[in-house]
C-alpha cells in the first residue's frame, strides 16, 4: 500500500477516534448549551448544536441538510483523488489531506447522524465570542493552513531547481 493512503488511514482514525468520542462524551455528559469556564473570559467548554456551517451560515435553509452532505462526499471524493495524485515525497501534503478528510468525514457522520453538527471548543475574549467549533473543524484549519504552506515551500523548490 502507498505512504499516502496509509497515513490517510492513520490520520483519519485518529482524527475521527477523537472527534467522535469527544462529541459523544459532551453530549452524554453536558446539557445543551451548558458551559465549563477552562481558562477564564478566554476558552470554556461549550455544548452548542450547529445546524449550519461556519457562523451559521444557512442554518435555516430548507435544504441545509442536503446541501452539506453533498459539500462533504464532494470534499471526500476529491480528496481522495488528489491523494491519488501526490507524488510519493510529498508526505507534508499527504498529512494535510488527511486532515481535511477526517475533519470533513466527522462533520459528516454529525450531518447524517444528527442532522447537525455538535460543537463545544469556545474561545472567546470575555463576552466577545468566536463560533464554536470541534476536533474536526479543528483538522480542516489546520490541515488547509499546512496545505497552503506545502503549496508554497513546492512553489519554493520548483523555483530553486528550475534556476
Amino acid at each position: 500500500m502507498k505512504a499516502r493512503y496509509i497515513i490517510l488511514l492513520v490520520v483519519s482514525a485518529l482524527v475521527l477516534i477523537i472527534d467522535q468520542v469527544t462529541k459523544l462524551y459532551i453530549d452524554k455528559s453536558m446539557a445543551l448549551h451548558s458551559s465549563i469556564p477552562v481558562i477564564q473570559n478566554f476558552f470554556s467548554i461549550t455544548y452548542l448544536r450547529n445546524k449550519g456551517a461556519a457562523f451559521g451560515i444557512l442554518a435555516n435553509s430548507a435544504f441545509r441538510l442536503p446541501f452539506f452532505i453533498l459539500i462533504s462526499v464532494v470534499a471526500v471524493i476529491v480528496i481522495v483523488v488528489a491523494l491519488g495524485k501526490l507524488r510519493e515525497e510529498q508526505k507534508f501534503a499527504a498529512i494535510s489531506l488527511s486532515l481535511i478528510f477526517s475533519g470533513a468525514l466527522g462533520n459528516l457522520i454529525d450531518r447524517v447522524r444528527l442532522g447537525e453538527v455538535i460543537d463545544f471548543l469556545d474561545a472567546h475574549w470575555y463576552h466577545h465570542h468566536w463560533p464554536a467549533f470541534n476536533v474536526a473543524d479543528s483538522a480542516i484549519c489546520v490541515g488547509v493552513f499546512l496545505l497552503a504552506l506545502d503549496m508554497l515551500l513546492e512553489e519554493k523548490r520548483n523555483k530553486a531547481k528550475s534556476e
